[in-house]
């Protein structure tokens, strides 16, 4: 068992010593959200309650932007170093050794998923107790969707960087793959009031189940099943996504 799980963790740690020393990278996915958090808190600091819930602004919109927030961060990073390792030369290496392909969209998936959890972890720290957000569940099942939904958004990023040539062409993804799902997710407009073709559409989108996931954690103090349903759509989503960029991983970028 240890010699077949070997070519998985020697991938899956070259990729985190890798992220290690790229202290931009790490700023990126670490500090990013959590400043874009701080930054939506401020806008919304003057906006008063409402009479119809003790919700304010900031933790309606705040709680939806946990989910948004690392999705979008880790589909950019995680697109843009898979593109780098094909431009480099290092994936045509790689896949000259019995390294599967298997084993490199795993380890690439485990240690961006690993940082995706950091993320997650910190951004939803600081929304809670330094920001003062408030949901009527606990802030432990947001930071539970917000890993899942940046887990999700990694395996869109690796699935998208198999169509791309250059790091360029995997940014063009973003308004093609996220863009659309953060218009028709539910935060914008509530997806009740979208055109029928479009609700239809945000049906099979994984960003509309984790913001429904996080709108069930603000209203319900305990976990519902929809909430268990959305995480678990959302899941399956990351799974497909990481097997379809094994199967259409490509040697060569020319």
């Amino acid at each position: 068992m240890t010699t077949i799980l070997r070519p998985y963790t020697a991938t899956t740690g070259r990729i985190l010593r890798q992220l290690r020393n790229d202290h931009r990278t790490v700023a990126m996915i670490l500090v990013v959200p959590a400043v874009l958090m701080t930054l939506l808190y401020f806008i919304y600091q003057d906006t008063p309650r409402t009479a119809l819930t003790p919700l304010t602004m900031f933790d309606r919109v705040g709680i939806t932007m946990l989910g948004i927030l690392p999705f979008i961060v880790m589909f950019l990073i995680t697109a843009i170093a898979m593109q780098r390792e094909r431009t480099s030369g290092t994936l045509e290496r790689l896949l000259t050794t019995p390294l599967s392909k298997l084993d490199l969209l795993a380890g690439y998936g485990t240690a961006f998923s690993a940082a995706a959890a950091a993320q997650a972890a910190i951004a939803c720290a600081v929304s809670f107790w330094l920001l003062g957000m408030t949901a009527a569940g606990s802030p432990g099942w947001v930071m539970l969707i917000a890993m899942v939904d940046a887990v999700c958004g990694v395996g869109l990023g690796l699935l998208a960087s198999a169509f791309a040539r250059t790091e360029f062409q995997a940014v063009q993804f973003m308004p093609v793959i996220v863009a659309p799902q953060i218009f028709l997710c539910g935060l914008l407009v509530p997806r009740s009031q979208l055109p029928g073709w479009l609700e239809a559409i945000s049906n099979v989108m994984p960003l509309t189940y984790a913001v429904d996931a996080l709108q069930q954690v603000s209203l319900h103090a305990e976990p519902t099943a929809t909430m268990w349903r959305d995480i678990t759509v959302v899941a399956g989503f990351a799974v497909v996504a990481l097997a379809l960029a094994a199967a259409t991983l490509r040697r060569r970028t020319a």
